[in-house]
């Protein structure tokens, strides 16, 4: 059997400035390149027409013509990572496996039991940062213990940074008389996985320079292209983190890459504590009774509330697979607060419909919206959805494009009145936790 090395693409689906296809390359043997439809987490989605699915189906099929025009292409299995190792080892003498590191609960599962497969046929495996800039325990207290709080997270990170700089793996360079030259079987088609292909488009994978440097002025505004829309792309690994990092550190506003750092602190947060994918980061807010309502559930779902800044939001959402961060946390805040039902409805929600969820990062800032999270809001800070409306989108041009009928009198009256539901959520909070009341902020 051939000898050869494997890169195994999941969350880094690029070519370019790429750790482990780069590492991969300097071993000298053939490399693989690999994606895995993985059963484990496609059967687990509600959606045929999941437009994550076909964002990734297309992404892999651009790369597979890069490779074939190289003689090469990309080696597709619909399954269980386990079942498509077991086969390939069958084929290929494989010394090692290089990849990209995932920090989510079944990510590490996973990673767990290929691992443990692969060192019984004698194959190293090599999970290699780079979804994140700095991971694990590379940001902790001068104890070695993790931060539970951003500011001084921040801080460490940009000491960090200043010491170590941007680490460069330039797989481009290389990338093309590294990999195998084999014929490849043609990738899966989205039909023989079961998913019909989503026909909309999706967000550019730039950012320009003046929207970086103005970041902090623009990016509260839902009705502007204010934010980089680079979600999806953070998510599937399109872009690298460590360009978009370098430059957002050399901007003229900070905000940008603020918003990166929170990103990485929220997968530190995950990997250190990752009992919050399934419970609240503070134990005593798993006290909490939200309340049961799949009517009330079902308003907020469907943008019937009767608030236009949240219901623009969740039809936005439903429509486009995105919504605005200020959005995000008003609808969240109204789900919680308001309406006090458990956030994790709301998070299973986003999870289902947005294009760029990431556990880590969803799971953050709902637990942030509820007040149930780490450096989260106090309890009783209950968001006005209509001032924030009036603060947010002064002119209505949001609210125009997703609540049309609110400029022709056909607008329901609010679901509930905010006065009324501020006062039960702060009672209905200091029943189960204690503490004091204070105004709201």
């Amino acid at each position: 059997m051939q000898e050869i090395v494997v890169c195994w693409f999941r969350r880094d689906l690029r070519l370019h400035d790429h750790r482990p296809l780069w590492e991969a390359c300097q071993s000298g043997l053939p490399v693989l390149p690999l994606f895995i439809f993985d059963t484990n987490i496609l059967d687990k989605l509600e959606d045929q027409d999941d437009r994550r699915v076909t964002f990734i189906h297309q992404t892999i099929a651009a790369l597979d013509n890069q490779l074939r025009a190289e003689g090469s292409g990309f080696r597709t299995f619909y399954g269980t990572p386990e079942e498509a190792f077991e086969h390939l080892t069958k084929e290929f003498r494989i010394k090692a496996v290089y990849t990209g590191q995932d920090y989510e609960p079944y990510a590490r599962q996973r990673d767990t039991s290929i691992e443990t497969l692969l060192s019984a046929k004698e194959t190293s495996f090599y999970p290699l940062k780079d979804h994140v800039f700095f991971e694990k325990a590379e940001v902790v207290k001068d104890d070695g213990l993790p931060y539970t709080v951003f500011t001084p997270f921040s801080k460490k990170w940009k000491a960090r940074f200043s010491a170590t700089g941007v680490a460069q793996y330039p797989s481009e360079k290389n990338w093309e008389r590294s990999l195998l030259k084999t014929a490849i079987p043609a990738i899966h088609s989205l039909e023989e996985m079961g998913f019909k292909a989503y026909k909309g488009s999706f967000p550019e994978a730039e950012v320009k320079e003046h929207q970086i440097n103005r970041y902090g002025e623009t990016r509260n505004t839902p009705a502007i292209r204010g934010t980089s829309r680079l979600g999806i792309h953070l998510r599937f690994g399109t872009i690298s983190i460590r360009e978009l990092v370098a430059r957002a550190a050399a901007a003229t506003d900070s905000t940008f890459l603020n918003e990166l750092i929170w990103r990485d602190f929220y997968h530190a947060i995950l990997w250190h504590f990752p009992h919050v994918s399934e419970r609240a980061f503070k134990p005593a807010y798993d006290a909490i009774e939200w309340r049961q309502s799949p009517e009330d559930f079902e308003k907020w779902c469907e943008g019937k509330t009767g608030y236009p800044m949240v219901d623009a939001g969740m039809r936005e959402l439903k429509a486009t697979g995105f919504m605005h961060n200020r959005v995000r946390m008003i609808v969240a805040s109204f789900l919680t607060k308001h309406l006090l039902l458990d956030w994790r409805l709301g998070e299973a929600w986003f999870a289902r419909h947005l294009l760029d969820f990431d556990l880590a990062a969803n799971n953050g800032g709902w637990q942030w919206a509820a007040g149930t999270g780490c450096d989260a809001a106090p309890y009783f800070r209950v968001f006005n959805p209509t001032e924030q409306g009036r603060k947010f989108d002064p002119n209505g041009q949001y609210l125009k494009q997703w609540v049309p009928e609110l400029f022709n009198g056909n607008y329901p009256s609010p679901m509930v009145d905010h006065k009324f539901a501020r006062e039960r959520a702060l009672a209905h909070y200091k029943k189960f936790l204690g503490g004091n009341s204070e105004t709201e902020q």
